[in-house]
């Protein structure tokens, strides 16, 4: 390793960082600074197996920014490294349009791994990438051939470490066994306000130990010593995941803010010119020498040799086992069956039980189908219904093939790690809790939907139908609140067929995450249509339940275990009314326009709508003419069928509401 080219580049990184944010006069510089020789021995020392050519390539270590505030520092070695990140865009640092935004975004800037930035989800994130790993290399290496040996590095600092998810994320990772994972900390003292003595007093040393993670402690400045412990970490395979605590001055190279809380931000930005002189750059801005320059193109030469050679195994490996090689194929292109809802066995019409029972059913044919499916629970496999039978526990040392999860009462970092298994592109990943929880996790599920990433979310006792847990248990906003999250779909579905409509669409769907919000108490058939027609219904978010006899006069619109009171009440009603199944009011309003007429004519202008949760939302399809049944206030603590009865969602209310 030559530690000569690699503080020149560390302190011409420091420069890119100082200029990119005294432009814009906006952004983090601590870490950048703070994190520079790591950095240098990362993508110019051998740290990282890497291809910027290949920037997708399966087995590279995967780097996450967890402490995403400091994204200078991953542009400006991303940038050096060869990625296509021009400096043009290094110049144009949280510009409009410069693929270099203010935090990291995995489907905007090539070599950005996760979508980081609200603290501690990065960690998350890793241990799923790690999950990953180990269930790849499981899955897919053989006595021959070894396809994945990859690591999941993550680097991250105090605030990171504070977030609950991180703890989370951490004890999951050790009891897990996630040994090909390695945390990076950036202990450096300081957080945004204050020094971190000032928040925080916890022995990160023995905490990590505590939680069955390898530690090392090294000064974050001494880049023999960080290859050191990296090399060490990349090559114990003892069973237990590594940290790496680095003790590092934030901001360093600026004197006048470095090691103080000044220097987290853009506060140092303003000394900027005699920062650089002091780090012994020219007066040319985005300076990168001509020899750092010549160095990375030297690194960049050997990681395609690396590469080359592993293409050369891995197209000898498919050959060898072409089932194996059609599987990882269909995992990384994300390839699921168009027909699997028909693949789907249909229930009897005489079925009647929850949609989470329904839902566990239809699973077992959906992981047959979908053999890069994970299912995982936060400690409620007997109440979500949602395990893998026959498909094994993950363990990342004794079984790393098994398909079912244990993430244990740890429901935010179970988001934040599917979120990292579907980074990660192999597997599908799904995870279920009750709805009422899905405030524990909302911040990842955000960032799904965001990061356009197709985890699917299996949530149950969806309603005040949870009956006698009580109000605390009882989800009414948590529907609409999570139906605003822009790219999310959310599925209510109201009977079994429908359930099974709505695993086949959360699975065909790619471009983002769907949400199944599934009920406790058990629901009738809908049987007036066809399995089909039903289930088709579902893909489209919206469909025409039961067509009125006669002229149209009014349409009932009903979702999840509330359809059946529209049903029932067009009964009393007469023929001129129509009853519409809305599980799915995203999918409805991606329909076009003549299909949304065709279900709701804007002729009829007398509308209800029904739902066992808050009334905001359903205004948009009522109209100001039309009445909306909900609930708009905390639930009850009673028997299910009486918190229904007792809050008005029936079928008589809709009677009264449609006369």
């Amino acid at each position: 390793m030559n530690t000569d080219i690699l503080s020149q580049a560390a302190a011409q990184a420091r420069g890119l960082a100082i200029d990119a944010v005294h432009a814009c006069s906006s952004g983090h510089l601590g870490l950048p600074l703070g994190c520079a020789e790591m950095g240098a021995v990362l993508w110019g020392g051998g740290g990282l197996r890497y291809h910027p050519e290949a920037p997708k390539w399966l087995n590279r270590d995967r780097f996450i920014l967890s402490a995403g505030h400091g994204s200078m520092f991953l542009y400006g070695w991303l940038h050096m490294a060869g990625y296509d990140i021009p400096m043009e865009n290094v110049k144009n640092f949280r510009q409009l349009g410069s693929h270099t935004p203010g935090h990291p975004e995995s489907f905007e800037t090539p070599g950005v791994e996760a979508t980081t930035g609200p603290l501690g989800q990065g960690i998350g994130n890793a241990v799923g990438f790690a999950l990953s790993g180990k269930r790849a290399a499981g899955k897919f290496n053989t006595a021959d051939h070894t396809i994945f040996d990859h690591h999941v590095i993550a680097l991250h600092g105090d605030g990171c470490l504070q977030e609950g998810v991180a703890k989370e994320a951490i004890a999951f990772a050790g009891h897990s066994h996630l040994d090909n994972l390695i945390l990076i900390y950036d202990s450096n003292d300081v957080t945004l306000d204050a020094m971190a003595e000032v928040t925080q007093s916890e022995d990160a040393q023995g905490y990590f130990a505590s939680q069955g993670w390898d530690v090392a402690t090294i000064d974050g400045h001494d880049m023999t010593a960080f290859a050191k412990a990296l090399e060490h970490a990349k090559n114990d395979d003892n069973g237990k995941p590594k940290v790496i605590i680095a003790k590092t001055t934030i901001a360093k190279g600026i004197p006048e803010v470095a090691g103080t809380a000044k220097g987290h931000g853009e506060g140092g930005a303003k000394f900027a010119d005699e920062a650089r002189k002091g780090l012994g750059l020219p007066e040319e801005h985005f300076y990168v020498s001509d020899e750092v320059r010549e160095h990375f193109k030297e690194v960049a030469e050997n990681h395609k040799h690396q590469f080359l050679s592993w293409q050369s195994d891995y197209e000898a490996w498919a050959q060898a086992n072409p089932e194996l090689a059609a599987e990882l194929r269909a995992g990384v292109q994300g390839e699921i069956p168009s027909d699997l809802a028909d693949r789907i066995p249909a229930f009897e019409e005489d079925y009647k039980d929850a949609t989470r029972g329904a839902g566990g059913v239809v699973l077992q044919t959906v992981a047959k189908e979908v053999p890069q499916l994970i299912s995982g629970s936060a400690d409620l496999y007997g109440s979500t219904k949602n395990y893998i039978k026959d498909a094994g526990d993950f363990s990342g040392k004794d079984n790393p093939t098994g398909r079912n999860i244990w993430f244990g009462i740890r429901e935010h970092a179970m988001c934040a790690i599917c979120n990292g298994i579907a980074y990660d592109g192999i597997f599908r990943a799904s995870g279920a809790t009750f709805l009422v929880f899905a405030d524990y996790c909302r911040a990842s599920i955000r960032l799904a939907a965001l990061s356009k990433l197709p985890v699917t979310y299996i949530f149950t006792h969806d309603s005040v139908g949870v009956g006698e847990d009580g109000p605390t248990h009882q989800p009414v906003e948590t529907v609409s609140g999570l139906r605003v999250i822009p790219n999310l779909d959310v599925i209510r579905p109201a009977d079994a067929e429908e359930t099974a409509g709505a695993f086949a669409a959360a699975m065909l769907r790619t471009d983002g995450p769907t949400l199944l919000a599934l009920t406790r108490q058990g629901v009738p058939q809908m049987n007036e249509l066809s399995v089909s027609e039903r289930r088709d219904g579902v893909r489209r978010g919206g469909y025409v339940a039961r067509k009125e006899k006669g002229a149209l006069t009014t349409i009932l619109i009903g979702t999840g275990s509330e359809l059946q009171y529209c049903l029932k009440a067009a009964d009393e009603l007469g023929d001129g009314v129509r009853v519409v199944s809305m599980p799915c009011l995203e999918r409805f309003d991606r329909q076009d326009a003549a299909y949304r007429e065709e279900v709701l004519p804007q002729a009829c202008t007398k509308r209800i709508a029904i739902e066992a949760g808050v009334t905001g939302l359903w205004w948009k399809y009522v109209g100001t003419e039309g009445k909306v049944i909900g609930i708009d206030r905390f639930g009850l603590s009673a028997p299910g069928a009486t918190v229904f009865k007792e809050l008005g969602i029936t079928a008589e209310a809709v009677v009264a509401a449609a006369k």
